[in-house]
């Protein structure tokens, strides 16, 4: 039966009543109406309009309930859908909006997956030409400055030190830009290796990460060691630059079919900011490792950062930990 069909049905369901307690009630109606006979009309029609209106309100509730739905869904927290009306018309609707739903979470991670893998593959050339060129270009001036201020008069001896000193911290500079477009440490050494290094070197400048790394993480895809290694990063980036926290504990562990990654600060916390550009980011890639990330207040107050990364129970209970010989 259509929806068309159910509200005429209804309506005339009310009616057909209506006339049928006119017609075999007591309740009649003159030609000149009275007082009471009027008010017994108008109260007919009040209760055939509350009426109505409750039996609509029950035959449409799914529809108000797929309209919120459609109105607050997030295609970065998939897995949201509709239970399925007993009405065919409406179940039919309900169907094919989560039908709708799935092909939009597959088609939005497949092209996240594409447009972050492009992204890796900017970042690692960026990387590379930041460490091969200018920073070759770099170390060459600093080469050259030391040779010419052995030759120098005393006099200058001194300016050509600072500008020896300026282009050092520059050439480091470009090369921890490079560290962090590039993480070769987590290809080389692996992921436990690869955080302990976040976690060192974003201990500065008043901030503390104090990191707690499990000795019994299983073994976890390339694409899933780069998710966790980039929401760490991503996590800390934010902390260090919004919350003005002076602690950060960051954790690793193995839980049960799971690799848990917890980043929580004791800063302002969120206070109802908007997801920004980072946060979204940090979803876009949960989502390509199945992954569970939720962000939200900690405990004590400043903000965590949660991300489950799901693993198979077989790999999960045999593998060797997730971090190569020599981490």
């Amino acid at each position: 039966m259509t929806l068309f069909w159910r509200i005429f049905l209804l309506n005339a369901a009310v009616l057909t009543a209506a006339t049928a307690l006119l017609l075999f009630t007591p309740a009649t109606i003159s030609t000149q109406p009275k007082a009471g006979e009027v008010a017994v009309v108008f109260a007919g029609l009040a209760a055939m309009l509350v009426t109505n209106a409750a039996l609509l309100r029950l035959g449409l509730a799914p529809l108000s309930r797929l309209t919120r739905t459609m109105a607050t869904v997030d295609l970065l927290r998939p897995g949201r859908r509709l239970a399925e009306a007993g009405n065919p018309g409406i179940g039919a609707l309900v169907r094919t909006f989560n039908t709708m739903l799935e092909r939009l979470e597959a088609e939005r991670a497949t092209s996240a997956g594409r447009a972050l893998s492009a992204q890796e593959a900017e970042r690692r050339r960026i990387a590379q030409e930041l460490h091969d060129e200018v920073g070759q270009s770099l170390t060459a001036v600093l080469l050259e400055l030391k040779r010419v201020g052995g030759h120098a008069p005393a006099e200058v001896r001194a300016e050509l030190q600072e500008v020896q000193e300026t282009t050092r911290i520059s050439l480091d500079e470009i090369r921890r830009i490079a560290r962090r477009l590039r993480p070769g440490v987590l290809h080389e050494l692996g992921l436990t290796s690869a955080v302990r290094s976040l976690a060192t070197e974003y201990s500065t400048r008043g901030l503390s990460v104090r990191a707690r790394i499990g000795s019994d993480l299983p073994a976890l895809g390339e694409e899933a060691e780069l998710v966790v290694y980039r929401v760490a990063q991503e996590g800390l980036t934010n902390t260090a630059r919004h919350a003005r926290a002076e602690l950060v504990e960051l954790s690793l562990r193995r839980t049960p079919g799971a690799v848990e990654l917890v980043v929580r600060d004791d800063g302002r916390g969120l206070r109802g900011a908007p997801e920004g550009a980072g946060l979204r980011g940090m979803r876009e890639r949960a989502l390509l490792a199945g992954a569970d990330l939720t962000v939200g207040p900690g405990p004590g107050g400043g903000t965590e950062v949660r991300l489950r990364v799901p693993v198979d129970m077989g790999v999960a209970t045999d593998a060797a930990p997730a971090h190569r010989p020599g981490s």
